[in-house]
């Protein structure tokens, strides 16, 4: 999924024209909604200035729009193996079941991905578990890593924040 279609996508979440988002953005009223449109069809790329102030106008990290174009199978099996190569990830099986596993041979790296790994496993459990809902989730993940920052930093305060 390219930059255009997170914008596409989570601008639809929060409810938003495209003409109104890219106003909320710094686009002129005249051209705001053709601009939005070029970036959502992917003929145009929002600039990172811009893109920046989209995802503060669509309140996630400017890091939740910026994925990999993983548009198809293909492409998806690409990034994958981009993954493989930058961070050891290896196709295994468990019970029978094909998965992807990490490398624990990759020293700190391997701790640090199990580290946000398991975080994000924890999340994703709470909402499974109806401890949080799709909206609670869905924020995590959109402002990932962010939310994490503040969680250890009220930790270290003695705060006693969720």
């Amino acid at each position: 999924m390219a930059i255009g279609e997170r914008i596409r996508f989570i601008r639809n979440l929060r409810g938003l024209t495209q003409k109104n988002l890219g106003m909320q953005a710094g686009l002129s009223e005249r051209t705001a909604d053709i601009r939005m449109a070029q970036y959502e069809s992917g003929s145009r790329t929002p600039k990172e200035d811009l893109t920046n102030s989209l995802a503060e106008v669509l309140d996630v990290s400017p890091m939740a729009l910026k994925v990999p174009d993983i548009d198809d199978d293909i492409n998806l099996m690409h990034t994958l193996f981009a993954l493989e190569d930058i961070y050891g990830f290896k196709i295994d099986t468990l019970s029978d079941e094909v998965c992807i596993r990490l490398d624990k041979n990759r020293g700190m790296e391997y701790i640090k991905l199990l580290d946000r790994f398991n975080t994000w496993y924890r999340e994703a459990k709470k909402f499974r578990d109806g401890e949080i809902s799709k909206e609670e989730y869905d924020h995590w993940r959109y402002h990932y890593p962010d939310d994490e920052i503040e969680r250890t930093m009220s930790s270290i305060r003695g705060e006693n924040k969720q």
